[in-house]
């Protein structure tokens, strides 16, 4: 088994609907049960990677078809079940970076020292030389840690949304951020977003990320319209939470060989797959047809 890191950068906001919801959001999105992170569930991430590979069916030759079967399994046929699994395993996408509004430098690119444990241990598995060669700061209680560049600070303080905290600055935190911006971020044509990394990044305490990542996502309000009438149709009032755009998330996948008897397909080819769509654009989740859900991708050991 070959395991690698798929990255998800988002261009535009991002719904990945979980349905109705109890609290006062319509259609919230979907999330971690533990933690309430955002999160995309894993069955949704590989749809849209077979869908963006796959194209259109009939215009594959036989040998391309089989080749997508044995990477994401083949499509059951009349109800009837698989006669094998696909060989690409594929992970929830995971919260790694989240925007938050700045009083300083726009926005900070926010994350825990939670995440990054996470993160880290599953960056574990992978057989790659993109190792993450980077330790944590000691956590502090109450502190916000930046790096030593940072321009979302001033004079030891930090303001995100309306609330302000104490920072310190630490070369840990370059190291991080110089990782991130090196094999996480898809291949910008502008060295805006790199530089925006090494100097906006937060390393912020567990809880206060977590709330962030729960009351600091975009909620709009939706309508339809009665052509007619040119009114609000009745009860076609609700809102809608999005991941702001700038958030980054990664999908750990797993690559095996082909389960399809006979076939000699590697596990390195399975991820050849993938890597056709490294720094293109996809859409996830919802409101396709308004410009929701544009990302670009990277997987992570190239």
């Amino acid at each position: 088994m070959i395991t690698s890191t798929l990255y998800l950068y988002t261009e535009t906001s991002l719904h990945a609907g979980v349905g109705s919801g109890l609290s006062s959001i319509d259609l919230p999105i979907q999330r971690e049960r533990t933690t309430q992170y955002p999160m995309i569930q894993s069955s949704g991430i590989k749809g849209k990677l077979r869908a963006a590979r796959e194209g259109n069916r009939n215009d594959l030759t036989d040998a391309e078809k089989e080749l997508v079967d044995v990477v994401f399994g083949p499509p059951a046929i009349n109800g009837a079940g698989s006669d094998h699994a696909g060989a690409l395993i594929t992970g929830d996408a995971r919260i790694l970076l989240f925007p938050v509004r700045s009083l300083n430098g726009v926005f900070a690119y926010t994350t825990s020292y939670d995440v990054l444990s996470r993160f880290k241990r599953d960056l574990e598995r992978e057989q790659t030389e993109a190792k993450a060669n980077w330790t944590l700061p000691d956590v502090v209680k109450d502190k916000v840690f930046v790096t030593t560049k940072s321009d979302i600070h001033s004079n030891g303080t930090i303001v995100l949304e309306e609330f302000s905290f104490d920072t310190q600055s630490d070369e840990r935190v370059d190291t991080i951020a110089e990782w991130i911006a090196k094999h996480a971020l898809p291949d910008f044509a502008s060295d805006y977003w790199p530089n925006k990394v090494k100097t906006s990044l937060a390393i912020l305490p567990n809880d206060v990320f977590r709330d962030f990542a729960l009351y600091a996502t975009e909620v709009i309000t939706r309508v339809r319209i009665d052509r007619d009438k040119k009114t609000v149709e009745r009860g076609a009032l609700w809102t809608e939470e999005h991941l702001p755009t700038d958030t980054l998330l990664y999908v750990p996948l797993y690559a095996t060989k082909a389960r399809k008897k006979a076939s000699m397909v590697t596990e390195k080819q399975v991820l050849a797959q993938i890597e056709t769509l490294n720094n293109k654009h996809l859409q996830l989740g919802g409101d396709e047809t308004v410009g929701r859900g544009l990302v670009r991708v990277r997987l992570g050991h190239l």
